[in-house]
């Protein structure tokens, strides 16, 4: 035997450990066909709700946008738990934080760009003056 093969250790058996396995590699207790099943029937059933608020006279005018929104929302909340896997648990804090930095950036963006639109607009010359500085 030579010196450098007793310096050497033995190599470790694979452990059973979360990092140890490729993306997808592994069967976690997350997913699994009736989470997704459960995950796709709550999506249809708001996609449906959606078009029935959208399309009746039985729900009050006004409050048509607001119920909209509201499904809107219960749909992302779905695909956020059922379909990325982010919860609220130790193990997603880095899923959970990157979500909320993303949905700023987002919402960052889409307020900023309607603010610069409405600066433009209160700052635009009117038409009519504008028409006749051309001639």
């Amino acid at each position: 035997m030579f010196i450098w093969e007793q310096a050497m250790p033995e190599p470790r058996q694979a452990q059973d450990v979360r990092g140890d396995h490729a993306p997808g590699g592994a069967q976690t207790s997350r997913g699994g066909v009736r989470a997704y099943l459960a995950g796709l029937g709550f999506a249809i059933v708001l996609t449906l709700a959606s078009f029935w608020v959208a399309g009746t006279h039985t729900v009050w005018g006004p409050a048509v946008p607001i119920l909209l929104a509201a499904l809107a929302i219960g749909q992302m909340g779905v695909h956020v738990v059922f379909f990325f896997h982010i919860s609220s648990g130790p193990d997603d804090t880095n899923n959970f934080l990157a979500l909320a930095f993303g949905i700023f950036v987002v919402g960052l963006v889409v307020f900023g760009s309607m603010l610069i639109m409405a600066n433009l607009d209160a700052n635009m010359m009117p038409m009519e003056h504008a028409l006749q500085t051309q001639h």
